[in-house]
């Protein structure tokens, strides 16, 4: 396991748990940081996950907006369909003509979508107490936390565990030149011979990363217990 990673872990996403705990304001946010995350030593069948995907507006978190939320739970290494969720969000943004083809989401049915307070209760109250699970974190990572800065007036960290991040690892250890192409998720669930899914739907998006991670642990060795400290980004 990669120092930084000890060291961010122990001085960083519980040391800044139990502080912004203490000003939190009541609410979602507040019942999120009261429960403490899992440990580095946890196995991954004994680790509670939450795969997440946002469909934003744009790669900018302080400028562009959050269109959509979904996320499903994994436990004991697998997928609960049962507690799936998507829900499209209402911003106040017009959508630009290549949103709209991208992720198929029309102004009219953002209008009819949540408002973000909820939406952000509903996935915090999911997330309390798991890892967060995604492909290519930057995304999630800074949108939930400009959306937590503008409902609660402050920004936690997440443990995060990235499947990209996990296939890069792996690729950079060969010490060979790749594609970047090769880390998308589409590539990498072709790699593992997963089924072509919808992409660009946050809710497929999150079953298809869940199910990649899935792939991902399994091809390691069976004598081998993958821990959070093995995955953690």
């Amino acid at each position: 396991m990669p120092l930084n990673v000890f060291m961010n872990y122990i001085s960083g996403y519980e040391a800044k748990r139990k502080r912004l705990l203490k000003k939190a304001p009541e609410g979602p946010l507040k019942d999120f940081l009261s429960v403490p995350f899992p440990t580095l030593d946890t196995p991954i069948h004994d680790l509670p996950i939450l795969a997440v995907d946002f469909e934003t507006t744009g790669l900018d978190a302080k400028k562009d907006k959050l269109l959509s939320i979904g996320f499903v739970v994994m436990e004991q290494e697998q997928i609960k369909l049962k507690s799936c969720y998507h829900q499209i969000i209402n911003t106040t943004t017009r959508l630009k003509e290549s949103n709209v083809i991208i992720h198929q989401i029309t102004d009219d049915q953002k209008e009819q979508g949540q408002p973000l307070e909820l939406v952000v209760k509903k996935l915090l109250t999911a997330l309390t107490g798991k890892v967060m699970l995604v492909h290519f974190a930057r995304i999630e990572r800074q949108f939930l936390q400009q959306a937590c800065l503008e409902l609660y007036g402050m920004a936690p960290d997440f443990p995060i565990i990235d499947t990209l991040v996990i296939a890069k690892r792996k690729l950079d250890k060969r010490d060979v030149s790749y594609d970047p192409s090769e880390l998308r998720l589409s590539s990498l669930r072709h790699k593992y011979q997963l089924p072509d899914h919808h992409g660009h739907n946050a809710l497929n998006d999150a079953i298809a990363t869940a199910e990649l991670l899935l792939a991902q642990v399994n091809d390691k060795n069976k004598t081998e217990i993958v821990q959070l400290k093995d995955i953690l980004l």
